[in-house]
């Protein structure tokens, strides 16, 4: 008997892909493994799987299996992050930050897990508490203005105390893992996930001050809407959770290995960051003609 005794699914819900789950179902009979999904993703689909109301699928199943790109990735975390389950990202399509394998290798991949074969890497959360609303986020807290309104016109608070204030477009607070995404367009560092922090990063920014910040995991941050910003959209990872006024403050904290991901040995974090940026021989030709008069 393997490690896996059921593995959960998490669709993409724009991308059928009878094939792959296929061959997840296949795998899974020859080894008497049961296969678990949220009813309105497996509708679609004919093959033998047992539905299960999201909140009990990552408590019944030993694996979750991410099967989109990096959206879909993050949404598995979220659903495994209360019992630790490992989430095992596949990529359909476009190259993501997170996925850990493609289709092809699929099947060998799962054999390997089964068997003990692999590591599991931590991912921290930004924990997000407001008046009336708590969440967690894998990649990213935005404060964003609303299209047609004013700036995005901010405080950061760190300790208990002021230290700087942003107008701007956005601000992000972006964990290690989410420092590739949204915080990356902005201008701001690649971070290593093996890193714990939070780091805050402005859009666009109108202020004196226009630079990114990184603070330790254990330092307590607070954002605070000014009475003269526009109203802000809260946005986590990507989807739009609430809209906030002046006068709001957010208090975010670290969670450490709030998540777990499946690595195989087979790309490392800085591989999937070139493949994804297309940085290998980004330098060519840069500087090919210095040398002085």
């Amino acid at each position: 008997m393997g490690l896996i005794k059921a593995v959960g699914l998490v669709l993409h819900p724009g991308r059928h892909r009878p094939d792959v789950i296929e061959t997840v179902v296949d795998w899974a009979r020859a080894r008497g493994i049961e296969v678990l999904g949220a009813p309105q993703e497996i509708a679609a689909y004919t093959q033998p799987i047992t539905a299960l109301a999201p909140a009990q699928l990552a408590r019944r199943a030993n694996l979750l299996v991410s099967l989109g790109g990096d959206g879909t990735m993050l949404r598995a975390l979220r659903l495994g992050c209360e019992h630790q389950t490992p989430v095992l990202g596949v990529n359909l399509g476009r190259l993501g930050f997170l996925a850990e394998i493609d289709v092809p290798e699929l099947d060998r991949a799962l054999c390997a897990i089964d068997e003990d074969g692999f590591t599991v890497e931590t991912r921290s959360g930004l924990h997000i508490t407001t008046a009336d609303h708590e969440v967690v986020a894998f990649n990213d807290i935005v404060l964003v203005r609303v299209p047609g309104q004013g700036m995005a016109e901010v405080e950061v608070q760190v300790e208990g105390h002021p230290f700087v204030s942003y107008a701007a477009d956005a601000v992000v607070v972006a964990t290690p893992t989410g420092s590739t995404a949204y915080s990356f367009s902005a201008g701001g560092p690649i971070i290593s996930p093996r890193v714990e922090g939070l780091l805050v990063t402005p859009v666009a920014p109108h202020s004196v001050f226009n630079r990114a910040i990184f603070l330790s995991h254990g330092e307590r941050l607070a954002l605070r809407i000014l009475p003269t910003s526009s109203e802000l959209g809260v946005e986590v990872d990507g989807q739009l959770v609430a809209h906030r006024s002046g006068g709001t403050v957010l208090d975010i904290t670290v969670e450490p290995a709030a998540a777990r991901v499946v690595r195989l040995g087979r790309t490392t974090f800085y591989q999937r960051v070139q493949r994804k940026l297309h940085l290998t021989g980004s330098a060519a030709g840069v500087g090919g003609e210095s040398g002085g008069a």
